[in-house]
């Protein structure tokens, strides 16, 4: 489970309904986020989320590579964006 984001999607009994539920898990323990859990994003990449500090510097090693090609991506996006 290191290194992935896990996101588990529910569509709602209703057919009627077009909403479907998200739900993140920390890259780090894997707990899910609920009412009284909020999970934090990588600041650099926006690939992962994590419930505390303790699991963000636990999990770094894994993520750091991945983390920093994601950052890049993100950067040349940014600067490269043809106006409209």
């Amino acid at each position: 489970m290191a290194g992935n984001i896990i996101v588990i999607k529910m569509s709602a009994d209703n057919a009627d309904s077009e909403k479907d539920i998200m739900m993140f898990c920390c890259a780090g323990c894997g707990i899910a986020e609920v009412d009284d859990i909020k999970l934090k994003q990588c600041a650099a990449c926006d690939l992962v989320r994590y419930c505390s500090d303790t699991c963000q510097k636990d999990h770094r090693l894994q993520h750091k590579k991945e983390c920093k090609k994601r950052a890049a991506e993100l950067r040349d996006e940014i600067l490269f964006k043809q106006p409209e």
